[in-house]
C-alpha cells in the first residue's frame, strides 16, 4: 500500500508539471510494481510509451519520486500487459484502498479531454477561487461568457507560471459550451500545438485544412502566446486567424505569462491587436486566497489537515499555485503513510525539504545574455560603461538575478557589469527586492528572463 501511495503522489505533482494530454497518454496507465536498493520499478503497457518516458519524463519523475523518498537513486521501466493476473490484482486492491487513493484515482478519471475542444471538464469557474489578485480576470472572464464576441474580445489574460491562466481560460470554454449547450463552438489549444499545426500544413500544402480547423470556431483559446512571438509563418498564420475571428464576432481568448508590450518578439500588429480588447493580470495570491485554495482542494478531497498545518502552508509558499498543491500533496502523503496527523513544525520541515531542490546549472554569461536578449540590448553596452537611459534598468536586473539566482557577491557583480564599486549591485538588489512585490510590470520582465535562462 506504501509504493500505491507513493506512486500516487508522484503522479499528482507530475501532472502538474506536464501537459494533460501527454500526461493522460504516457503516464495514465502507469503504475510501480516494486523498489529495491533504491531502484523503482515502474511498469508502462507497451515498448513505445517505454522508450518515450524513459527519454522524455525521466528526469521530472525521478526529481518528484525523489522529492518524496530521499532513497529513490533511480527508475527502471518495464513492460507490464496491463490485462495480466498480476495488473488485475493490484486494479482490484485499488479499489478497495483507503479515501485517499480513492481520491487521487477518481481526480486522475476526471483527466479526460475532450478531443474535439481539447478542453480539460476538471477546470471550471466554480473550483476556480476569486481572490483580490484575479478577480479582474475572473470578472472579465465571466462577462465573456455572457457576451460571446461581443464583450472584451479579445480577452487577453497574463500572469506568472502557476497561477491559475490555463485554470481560468479553460473554464471559459467549458462554461460556454454548457451554456448554450454546445451550439457555440470552442477550440482550446497552446500555442505550441498551433505552431505545430502551421509546420504540419506547410509541410503536407495542407493550409485549408488550417485555415478550416481555426477560422470555422466561435471561440478560439491560445494559451501561452508568448512562444509564437519570432515564428514568422505562426505569427503570419495566427494574424488572418484572428482577423477572420474578430470580423466575424467570434470570441478570441489569449493568456501569456506577460503584458502584450513586454513580449519583444511579437510583431507590432499582433500586438496592437491584444491591446485593442480587454487585458487582464493575475497577480500572486495573497495569504486569505492561499488559505481558501488549500481549504477547498483538502474539501475535494475529502481530506484533513489541522488549521495550523494549512496556515503553515499558506504562510511558507506564496508565489505559485502549482507549488502549494505540491507541497499540500507531500504533506497529504507524508501525513497517510505515518498514519499520524502532522503539526505545524513537521509540515513546516516538509515544506523546507521541498525547496531544497538542487537548481539548474546556470552560469553569470546565460543569466546577462537572456537579459540582454529580453531587452534587445547589446551585451557590450551592458557589461561595459554605456550610461543611456535603455540600459539602466537592464543592467540593474542583470544585477539582480545574479544575486537572486546565483549569490555572487557583491564586488562580483559590480565587476562583472563595467566593473563598477560594489555599492552599486547593492542598492541596485535592494532596490528591485523592494518593488518586485508592489510593481507588477517589472514582476513580469523579471520572471520572463528566468524563462529565458530556463529554457536555453
Amino acid at each position: 500500500m506504501e509504493l500505491e501511495h507513493l506512486w500516487q503522489s508522484t503522479l499528482s505533482e507530475v501532472e502538474l508539471q506536464i501537459s494533460r494530454p501527454n500526461f493522460l497518454t504516457w503516464l495514465k496507465n502507469s503504475r510501480l510494481t516494486h523498489k529495491q536498493d533504491g531502484v523503482v520499478f515502474v511498469s508502462l503497457p507497451n515498448n513505445f510509451a517505454k522508450e518515450w518516458v524513459e527519454n522524455k519524463y525521466n528526469k521530472i519523475i525521478l526529481s518528484v519520486l525523489r522529492n518524496f523518498d530521499e532513497s529513490t537513486k533511480k527508475i527502471e521501466y518495464v513492460v507490464e500487459n496491463k490485462n495480466s493476473s498480476g495488473h488485475s490484482a493490484t486494479h482490484t486492491k485499488q479499489k478497495s484502498s483507503d479515501s485517499f487513493d480513492i481520491k487521487f484515482q477518481q481526480s486522475f478519471a476526471e483527466l479526460k479531454v475532450d478531443p474535439e475542444t481539447n478542453l480539460n471538464p476538471r477546470y471550471t469557474l466554480k473550483s476556480f477561487v476569486v481572490g483580490s489578485s484575479n478577480e479582474l480576470a475572473h470578472a472579465a472572464a465571466t462577462a465573456v461568457i455572457k457576451d460571446v464576441g461581443k464583450k472584451y474580445n479579445p480577452l487577453f489574460i497574463y500572469g506568472g507560471v502557476g497561477l491559475g491562466k490555463t485554470h481560468l481560460i479553460q473554464a471559459v470554454g467549458n462554461e460556454i459550451k454548457k451554456e448554450y449547450n454546445n451550439k457555440i463552438k470552442v477550440k482550446y489549444v497552446s500555442s505550441e500545438k498551433f505552431t505545430n499545426d502551421v509546420i504540419w500544413s506547410i509541410k503536407n500544402k495542407r493550409t485549408e485544412d488550417l485555415k478550416e480547423k481555426y477560422r470555422l470556431t466561435d471561440v478560439l483559446i491560445i494559451d501561452d502566446i508568448q512562444f509564437i512571438g519570432g515564428k514568422a509563418a505562426t505569427e503570419e498564420e495566427f494574424f488572418h486567424t484572428f482577423n477572420s475571428l474578430y470580423e466575424n464576432n467570434k470570441q478570441i481568448i489569449i493568456s501569456s505569462d506577460r503584458p502584450p508590450r513586454f513580449i519583444p518578439t511579437l510583431e507590432e500588429r499582433l500586438r496592437s491587436r491584444f491591446e485593442g480588447g480587454m487585458i487582464a493580470d493575475i497577480g500572486f495570491p495573497d495569504y486569505e486566497l492561499r488559505m481558501a485554495i488549500l481549504k477547498t482542494k483538502l474539501q475535494n478531497r475529502g481530506a484533513n489537515l489541522s488549521d495550523n498545518v494549512i496556515d503553515v502552508i499558506a504562510s511558507k509558499v506564496q508565489k505559485n499555485l502549482r507549488e502549494l498543491e505540491g507541497v499540500l500533496n507531500k504533506i497529504l502523503f507524508v501525513q497517510t503513510t505515518k498514519n499520524v496527523e502532522l503539526s505545524a513544525k513537521q509540515a513546516e520541515e516538509i515544506i523546507n525539504e521541498s525547496f531544497q531542490q538542487p537548481v539548474k546549472n546556470v552560469s553569470s554569461t546565460q543569466v546577462i545574455k537572456a537579459v540582454a536578449d529580453y531587452f534587445e540590448v547589446d551585451i557590450n553596452s551592458l557589461t561595459g560603461r554605456c550610461r543611456k537611459n535603455s540600459v539602466a534598468e537592464p543592467r540593474q536586473i542583470a544585477m539582480y538575478l545574479l544575486r537572486e539566482l546565483l549569490g555572487m557577491s557583491y564586488p562580483s557583480i559590480g565587476e562583472k557589469l563595467g566593473k563598477r564599486d560594489h555599492t552599486t549591485a547593492i542598492y541596485a538588489y535592494n532596490k528591485l527586492s523592494a518593488e518586485i512585490e508592489k510593481d507588477q510590470n517589472l514582476n513580469q520582465k523579471i520572471i520572463a528572463i528566468k524563462d529565458i535562462i530556463n529554457k536555453e
